[in-house]
């Protein structure tokens, strides 16, 4: 079966396909590799891989491609998913003989909510390299393992689960698949080298974080490897291939999770003289970091999370204060570069764990930041204890244009409270002069910097309005409510 692999058009730079740990618009626009269709794509030699947002396909487009394909598989997150449903009932219409597949976290927690859209012929569960493939080359629905479907009686079958895929060096590479169907350059991260390149090193993530999507429902706690022969031979293809590629991102839940096995790549990567960015967690010792340095590493995500000790106890982290304070000493004394995820609204959060957090990151102090409103994604235990405990609210998880809104409250913080304490962080943060100075700089000295920049800034000032109005609209409707009581 021809198959179309779909990441569907979305909201204006929203990076919540087939990849992304946070699914939502960013503050500024970001554009990442949807990696999960790129494998199984890459297993059927006459697939196509679309990625509508940064390729700015439009849904009429999308759905006219409908009538070139037997079996279109659609990776799907939970503030999209009612907008990818209405693309897949348009392209069924178009071309009713094609077979329609979701793939992603939504499909894996709900199941037969799922398939209660006719246009949906089947989900598959978790990964789903294999199935899809097995089916595009004639393999019965029943015989898939991880597969719900609709049987011909209307009634819904779910397949036993089949397991993780133990060996990935067996799965092909996705870079050879981007080089078939994708614009490298369209892809875009403001804290990374761009064009980048970015692929898995492995699957899965042993940490218990209970907010966190993936893990919890797709790419599940069991770490799975590629060897280091095979990663570093997919990099030396890379490098000859894409020209114009100034970094390579491994884009693992944590790239550097074990010190043995990261220090080992880090040696047969030093040769390359390749540039490479990853994530990484505050637990990362100062040998692995040298390691990474010497190798090429230029920058790490951090999920520093939150600056009080009890609210990364709550979460589950495996992490102290003291470790981060130390790990980022560490990676400065180093060269290395820190983009710091924070996030609000975690459970047990107040005011004061904010303005903990806020003090906390302003003495790290680390290159740049990213500050994102705490989500109870349904399938994680996080949402599992917004709901027990009566927290989580029924209003819309994103605005008209894909930013997150609040969907959990706490005594002593409103929505609207949540949204002003996302500004608050941000400003306090690089309205500071050394702060301030570091972009300044940037810009003053590299002429792409400073248009990448100015774009930025735009983009963040417009969003920021947004906010701003948010919180005054709240705080309206609550004095307006109060006076009617």
């Amino acid at each position: 079966m021809r198959t179309l692999f779909l990441n569907p058009p979305s909201f204006e730079g929203f990076d919540g396909g087939a990849s992304s740990r946070w699914p939502a618009s960013r503050e500024i626009e970001s554009y990442w590799y949807p990696v999960w269709l790129c494998y199984p794509a890459g297993m059927l030699p006459d697939s196509k891989v679309v990625d509508a947002p940064p390729h700015k396909i439009s849904i009429e487009q999308t759905v006219d491609m409908a009538k070139d394909f037997e079996l279109l598989v659609l990776f799907t997150s939970t503030p999209g998913f009612h907008v990818d449903v209405k693309i897949a009932e348009m392209m069924k219409e178009s071309n009713p003989g094609m077979k329609v597949a979701f793939v992603g976290p939504p499909v894996t927690v709900e199941p037969d909510k799922t398939l209660r859209n006719k246009a949906i012929d089947f989900i598959v569960r978790r990964e789903f390299d294999h199935q899809i493939v097995d089916f595009a080359n004639g393999k019965p629905l029943e015989e898939l393992p991880g597969v719900s479907f609709r049987r011909a009686d209307g009634t819904i079958q779910h397949n036993p689960e089949g397991g993780y895929i133990e060996n990935l060096d067996e799965l092909p590479w996705v870079s050879k698949t981007y080089k078939r169907d994708l614009d490298y350059t369209r892809y875009n991260v403001p804290f990374l080298l761009n064009p980048f390149i970015s692929l898995y090193t492995s699957r899965g993530c042993p940490a218990m974080c209970t907010f966190c999507l993936w893990p919890q429902t797709h790419s599940g706690h069991r770490w799975r490897l590629r060897s280091s022969d095979d990663i570093v031979a997919e990099v030396k293809w890379i490098k000859e291939n894409f020209p114009e590629m100034k970094e390579i991102f491994f884009d693992d839940d944590t790239f550097n999770y074990q010190k043995a096995r990261t220090i080992e790549l880090c040696k047969k990567l030093a040769p390359l003289g390749v540039t490479w960015s990853c994530t990484s967690r505050v637990t990362t010792d100062y040998d692995t970091l040298k390691a990474m340095k010497d190798a090429g590493c230029r920058l790490m995500i951090v999920g520093y999370e939150s600056g009080d000790q009890q609210i990364l106890k709550n979460i589950k982290k495996g992490a102290t204060i003291d470790m981060a304070r130390r790990y980022t000493a560490n990676a400065k004394k180093l060269g290395l570069i820190i983009h710091g995820d924070f996030i609000v609204g975690l459970p047990g959060e107040t005011p004061q764990s904010i303005r903990t957090s806020i003090d906390f990151a302003k003495e790290l102090d680390v290159d740049t930041i990213q500050v994102s409103i705490a989500h109870p994604y349904p399938g994680t235990e996080f949402y599992d204890h917004a709901v027990q405990n009566k927290l989580i609210t029924l209003d819309a998880m994103t605005d008209d244009v894909g930013h997150q809104l609040p969907v959990v409250i706490y005594p002593g913080l409103s929505r609207g409270e949540l949204v002003e304490w996302v500004e608050r962080f941000y400003a306090e943060y690089y309205f500071r002069p050394k702060a301030a100075w570091r972009i300044v700089r940037k810009a003053i000295f590299n002429n792409t910097e400073r248009k990448r920049l100015y774009k930025e800034a735009r983009e963040y000032m417009a969003l920021r309005g947004k906010r701003k109005q948010f919180v005054k609209d709240e705080k309206d409707a609550a004095s307006a409510l109060a006076a009617a009581e």
